[in-house]
């Protein structure tokens, strides 16, 4: 029995270190119909997985522990070689537990799509008709938070927050290297990448204060890239505003481009006042007036690119290096040297190329200007 109570007594460690580990078991128990359907995701497919893994494990002690050498009274048939019945258990049990799996990660791949706008407030209760969604702007920076309130015109920095029961609407970018946005109390982990827009749907179903975080490494401050989201009756949401708004700072692009600077454990900021347009030109690499939009490049490239189509764009075009987004060190001028024409036809006929070539829709007196690009004046 010696062995037997040294098993029981390591057994009985088990709890005691949970007990220590001090964890709090937020992801199974949620705060929001998003998480919480998660949640059930997660138990569920765990119990049918079960359904396997303890009869084989059970099996498997049980086999060992009446075929052991020392059990002279177990059977012995060394010609026994094939159980119809056994193969049918062994076979269809887990091809059961695989198609049942498979059914609800399908399903549940749809209906939880972070980028699928919600249906219900919880379980039992649909988005009434009328109400949208409050729209949060996030972007993760080094090593921080940063979140814009369009529809109200504020920003805040480790700090957010909204109102219970109603749905939220996140759009998340990067201006560094990529991360992500977690809250494990509202939803799942989603990516926030630079130069990039990732969405999450999610809504919040019990007041209170809960903790959200980096969960991607993305640097020696990541330990510190942490916010309170504080879930607030809608009269709390709106007191909680008017606080932002009367903080009297302003975000304007200089302010960005100093924010996002590297720094860690930064206290929560609140910005009464933001531009409209700084979280697209985060998002399009262009908060600096001197560097092309990302959006700009892409339509560059859509409408004739670095050919003729385009040729307008890249005479006088400053862009990154050798400056980085808010140095002091000055572009050096770019020109160009020479062009690529088609070859002249060899019937004799000229063909005169012209600069800005109509494209689609655009018109030949339209040549393609952006951020940090000037026309050149033509010379005749």
């Amino acid at each position: 029995m010696k062995p037997f109570g040294r098993l029981f007594r390591a057994l009985a460690i088990i709890p005691a270190l949970f007990a220590l580990a001090g964890c709090e078991m937020v992801v199974m128990s949620p705060s929001g119909d998003i998480a919480a359907q998660q949640r059930d995701l997660v138990v569920i497919s765990t119990v049918l997985m079960l359904l396997i893994i303890v009869p084989v494990i059970a099996l498997t002690i049980a086999f060992a522990w009446k075929y052991r050498s020392s059990n002279k009274d177990a059977d012995y048939d060394p010609d026994w070689h094939h159980s119809t019945g056994l193969e049918v258990v062994i076979w269809a049990a887990p091809l059961v537990i695989i198609i049942a799996l498979g059914a609800i990660t399908w399903v549940s791949t749809h209906l939880l799509d972070p980028y699928r706008p919600l249906a219900r407030l919880d379980a039992s209760r649909a988005i009434p008709e009328g109400v949208k969604p409050l729209r949060v702007q996030a972007v993760a920076l080094d090593w921080k938070w940063l979140f814009f309130y369009p529809d109200y015109g504020v920003a805040t920095v480790n700090e957010l927050a909204a109102p219970v029961d109603a749905p939220i609407s996140f759009q998340i970018t990067s201006s560094t290297v990529m991360n992500s946005f977690y809250v494990p109390a509202l939803a799942g982990m989603i990516y926030a990448m630079p130069a990039m827009e990732t969405k999450l749907h999610a809504v919040i179903n019990k007041a209170g204060v809960y903790d959200g975080f980096s969960a991607n490494y993305s640097g020696a401050g990541f330990s510190d890239m942490r916010f309170k989201f504080h879930g607030l009756a809608q009269a709390d949401f709106d007191k909680w505003i008017e606080s932002v708004k009367a903080s009297g700072d302003q975000l304007d692009r200089a302010g960005f481009i100093e924010l996002e600077k590297p720094s860690v454990r930064v206290a929560p900021r609140k910005y009464g006042s933001t531009p409209a347009d700084l979280y697209d030109a985060i998002l399009n690499r262009c908060v600096d007036a001197a560097k092309m939009c990302v959006k700009d490049m892409m339509r560059v490239d859509a409408q004739g690119g670095m050919g003729l189509a385009g040729l307008g764009n890249v005479f006088s075009l400053a862009y990154d290096e050798p400056r980085r987004q808010g140095g002091n060190v000055a572009p050096k001028a770019r020109y160009v040297a020479a062009i690529c024409t088609p070859e002249a036809p060899r019937d004799g006929r000229t063909v005169e190329a012209p600069i800005a070539a109509p494209l689609g829709k655009r018109a030949a007196s339209e040549p393609l200007i952006s951020a940090g690009s000037t026309r050149l004046a033509s010379s005749k």
